[in-house]
């Protein structure tokens, strides 16, 4: 019998709490569920590595990004900003 690995721990930054509130209501829920989502897996097939200067890893979720981070070591996830995909890369 194979142990599951355990899930990693999850972070909201401050400026990820501040753009949710500002994210209709409608799109919210599938935005928290792929948040919940990246404690099971960090790096989910939609996820992908950010290039250049910047470091870290986006989700899309609709019009929206998830720009987050990942500490293996720690196994924590940390979500940094939460950004209309217009937005997401300035």
């Amino acid at each position: 019998m194979s142990k599951a690995a355990t899930p990693y721990a999850l972070f909201i930054g401050d400026n990820a709490k501040r753009d949710m509130k500002r994210i209709p209501h409608d799109d919210v829920a599938a935005i928290d569920a792929a948040i919940l989502g990246l404690a099971a897996d960090p790096r989910p097939p939609q996820s992908i590595k950010l290039k250049g200067t910047k470091s870290g890893y986006r989700r899309r979720v609709g019009n929206y990004r998830v720009l987050y981070a990942i500490d293996d070591v720690s196994r924590e996830v940390l979500v940094a900003r939460v950004k209309d995909r217009k937005d997401a890369y300035d």
